[in-house]
């Protein structure tokens, strides 16, 4: 399989943060993140979804989880300094982000919005996020991924 670069990938070029690029086969299109763990055989608590969320003052927020668990609404509004905290909708992400469901990074969206990535994985040596495209994911230190997008940490998972 022909390994291209995304744009999360020359963002990173770009600012030297080191990497490992990682590609698995997706014939249906978005395959959940257990079984992106299970195909690029990684501990599914190092492999993170991104998140896309609206608080009740209508500024976005991004949260980074690893993929087997949940977010915490109320956690999360805590986190962001908001009252509630609300999914986006599937069909607001790609015109919001730029990124499809399934293949969106934290990493170069097309405006950079508060992100706040789960405690359980400040102490890990790397997690893997989304390259921003299904089929491709990039495995970096969380704390490179937390200063690139200017993120913090905080319990926001269940």
């Amino acid at each position: 399989m022909r390994e291209e670069k995304t744009n999360v990938m020359r963002l990173l070029d770009q600012r030297k943060v080191p990497y490992t690029p990682h590609h698995y086969a997706h014939p249906g299109g978005a395959v959940d993140g257990v079984s992106v763990a299970a195909l690029i055989g990684r501990d599914p608590a190092a492999v993170c979804k991104t998140l896309v969320t609206q608080g009740g003052s209508k500024q976005y927020y991004v949260f980074v989880i690893p993929v087997q668990r949940e977010l915490d609404l109320k956690a999360a509004a805590r986190a962001a300094g908001e009252k509630s905290i609300a999914m986006l909708p599937q069909a607001r992400l790609l015109p919001l982000t730029g990124y499809v469901h399934g293949g969106c990074s934290p990493l170069g969206m097309k405006k950079q919005f508060p992100t706040v990535l789960d405690e359980s994985v400040e102490s890990l040596d790397t997690i893997v996020v989304s390259a921003g495209k299904i089929g491709a994911q990039v495995e970096l230190s969380p704390a490179a991924l937390c200063a690139l997008v200017g993120g913090s940490f905080a319990p926001v998972a269940k």
